[in-house]
């Protein structure tokens, strides 16, 4: 909940409240101060990703271009309930109706943003405050009027708790669970009138979509008294998460409440500062060991109360706070929570720009969930998904290694020098991108890869501060082009048609009992008219599962049900199975987009551009035909005159516009041409032609 508000209701397990939050808390709402989907595509994605404070159309924005195309299965968002007034963070932790009307957004585009992250691939947590409303009266960020203990609609004096007063005693349940969490008025959850009106807002976030709730200081919420809420539900079996936390000898545990999901489990937050923060991470060889147990717990490396009460790292750490996320993100032990904030200066700075994110690392926004190190290790997770931890080694201080079965390896040195050493994995030979410096490709890197021998061994050398991470899926294979005919074994040419007029076409595919690839998966190229193929090597396995997207969060998975293919020659069209090769009489076409006739105005665009396999080329401007400098929109030019890129693009007579050319990977990251933006004029008839060289 609030730091400076949820530091006093921690008591000890936390910290002290200081005297000026606590004053902000406890006239801060008062009058007299001024206001200072679609299915997600297959796989097992157990990530989530924590955008605190982040308006919900730059959430939107950020499943799209990050949190779809890196594998994150979920998206937390701050509390959508109308609030009180006031520039500080924990504002949204004091509401004052179950209306969607805060700083964040309307219900409109709160609506707008789960729709768009369930095309991403990403499910939605709503951040929930169930247990208190406000700690003051004043008039709430939707224009509702309200006193405390009266909050029109909603609630009125008799449905809060009859103890007025602070917590003051955490040794004493009733006192934590009926008493006042800094004051803010505590609703009697064990009314029937109070949990049928929590879970009618529940079931209404339910109605837009909304996948899960993180239910905030459940802690102060007797358990049974959850459970008749989410019985309540008109969906009780609604994902939930609830904040718990431990306090050594105190009556309340987290283990009380893992019947109604899973519990934020803060140890192993405390756990990671202790070994990165002056400890030894040779002795997190135990994390998790005497914790709640893994499908229970949520872990995390930091969240908005920790990162400001220093009972957990935070960004401010540096090399430490990102080798914890690796850490985290690569050990089997729970389902991991990656915290993005922004920096602060006072612990009651309020989110940048009232939470709008106009770019990331600009205007102190973090963007913890889209570093490489880290994002990057998302695929990690889900390619390694249902392995133990293998193959453990450590120097007995600061720098540990570890397998995850026969599927991924990781080493992370926290010692103040670079070591070199050679692991024994238990991975296939091979060739293998380290996510760490690099990104995925198909049949490639963009950075360092590394090859494991057929005795599963490597040798790297570890920077100060660095880590290694290597993973089936990711690097040097197949070494084919992507549309080479495998040899040996079966293998599946698959034609799709283009009737979608995506920009991009890719083929995520499995072979039967095999594994996924990396999301979004492989790059289709251009066939003839109306269809783009890809021809998958499936070894000795008879059929594939499919899906298709459009490399920008866009999903085409069956209804969730992925496509069952087999082998030879299969087409997919309009979600029917067929087979044959619909090209053997048609004449090819250079790029699934149309080409305009002589008499349509426009631009003819090629560009020479090198690439590896799995990279493609496209073109992006200033106008809408052009995609409007959003690279998700970008147009995807044709390699059928390879090094040579051509595109033919409609425009109107006499339209000046901007554009650059950009390449983009089988995991839809993308690299920009360097230079100024590039400049044309579309003639009063025909076409302009445009002969370029990709800037490097």
């Amino acid at each position: 909940m609030v730091t400076t508000v949820s530091a006093g209701r921690r008591g000890r397990a936390i910290g002290a409240l200081t005297a000026s939050a606590a004053l902000a808390l406890s006239i801060g709402a008062g009058l007299s101060i001024a206001p200072t989907a679609e299915a997600t595509p297959p796989s097992t994605k157990d990530v989530t990703a924590t955008l605190f404070e982040w308006k919900f159309d730059s959430v939107a924005k950020a499943c799209t271009d990050t949190l779809g195309p890196k594998g994150y299965g979920f998206v937390e968002v701050s509390p959508p309930q109308e609030h009180i007034q006031g520039a500080q963070w924990w504002t949204s932790y004091q509401p004052v109706s179950y209306k969607i009307a805060g700083r964040l957004g309307d219900r409109t585009a709160f609506q707008s943003m789960v729709s768009t992250c369930h095309a991403a691939g990403v499910k939605v947590i709503a951040d929930s405050v169930v247990n208190h409303m406000s700690a003051g009266s004043g008039t709430g960020t939707g224009g509702t009027v309200y006193t405390k203990y009266n909050y029109p609609g909603y609630y009125q004096d008799q449905d809060f708790h009859s103890c007025r007063q602070a917590i003051s005693n955490y040794g004493d349940r009733s006192n934590v669970q009926n008493c006042e969490l800094v004051n803010l008025s505590d609703l009697d959850t064990g009314s029937s009138y109070v949990q049928q009106t929590i879970a009618n807002y529940l079931s209404d976030l339910l109605t837009l979509g909304v996948d899960g709730f993180r239910i905030d200081a459940a802690k102060h919420i007797a358990a049974s008294d959850l459970s008749a809420v989410k019985a309540k539900m008109s969906n009780p079996n609604a994902y939930w998460v609830t904040e718990v936390i431990y306090g050594a000898g105190e009556p309340i545990q987290p283990s009380e409440y893992t019947g109604l999901g899973d519990v934020d489990e803060f140890r192993s937050g405390t756990w990671l500062k202790s070994a990165f923060n002056g400890g030894k991470i040779s002795d997190l060889s135990t994390w998790g060991n005497g914790l709640l147990a893994s499908n229970q717990a949520r872990t995390f490396v930091d969240n908005w109360d920790t990162e400001r009460n220093g009972s957990t790292l935070n960004y401010k750490y540096g090399s430490a706070y990102t080798l914890a996320n690796v850490f985290m993100l690569a050990h089997p032990y729970g389902s991991p929570n990656v915290y993005s904030g922004y920096a602060f200066t006072n612990n009651d700075d309020g989110p940048p720009n009232g939470g709008t994110v106009n770019a990331c690392y600009s205007d102190g926004w973090n963007c913890t969930h889209a570093w490489r190190q880290v994002a990057n290790m998302v695929g990690f997770r889900n390619a390694v998904s249902g392995t133990a931890m293998t193959n453990w080694w450590s120097n007995g201080n600061n720098a540990v290694a570890f397998g995850r079965g026969s599927k991924g390896f990781v080493a992370i040195n926290r010692e103040s020098s670079s070591i070199t050493q050679t692991f024994q994995t238990s991975l296939p030979a091979g060739t293998y991108c380290d996510v760490q410096h690099g990104d995925p490709v198909s049949g490639g890197c963009t950075g360092t890869s590394y090859t494991v021998g057929s005795d599963g061994k490597f040798t790297a050398t570890v920077g100060a501060g660095d880590a290694v991470a290597i993973y089936v899926g990711a690097g040097g294979q197949p070494t084919s082009t992507p549309t080479a005919t495998p040899t040996g074994g079966n293998s599946a040419t698959v034609f799709y048609s283009t009737d979608k007029n995506w920009s991009a076409y890719y083929l995520h595919y499995a072979p039967t009992g095999g594994t996924w690839t990396t999301t979004p998966g492989v790059a289709m190229t251009a066939a003839c008219t109306g269809w783009v193929k890809y021809t998958a090597d499936l070894g000795s396995a008879a059929s594939l599962a499919a899906t298709f997207n459009n490399g920008s969060g866009t999903w085409d998975n069956n209804n969730s049900a992925n496509y069952a293919l087999g082998t030879g020659n299969v087409t997919v069209k309009d979600g029917v199975v067929g087979s044959g090769d619909p090209c053997a009489t048609s004449t090819p076409t250079a790029t699934p987009t149309s080409t305009p006739t002589s008499s349509t105005t426009g631009a003819s665009f090629a560009v020479n551009a090198t690439t590896v396999t799995g990279q493609n080329i496209y073109v992006v401007g200033n106008n809408t035909a052009l995609g409007n400098w959003n690279t998700g929109s970008a147009l995807l030019l044709s390699s059928a005159s390879y090094p040579v890129w051509k595109l033919d693009v409609a425009t109107a007579a006499g339209t000046a516009f901007e554009y650059k050319y950009i390449r983009k990977d089988a995991s839809g990251n993308v690299t920009w041409e360097s230079g100024a933006n590039r400049t044309a004029t579309v003639p009063a008839s025909g076409l302009v032609t445009l002969n370029d060289t990709f800037r490097s």
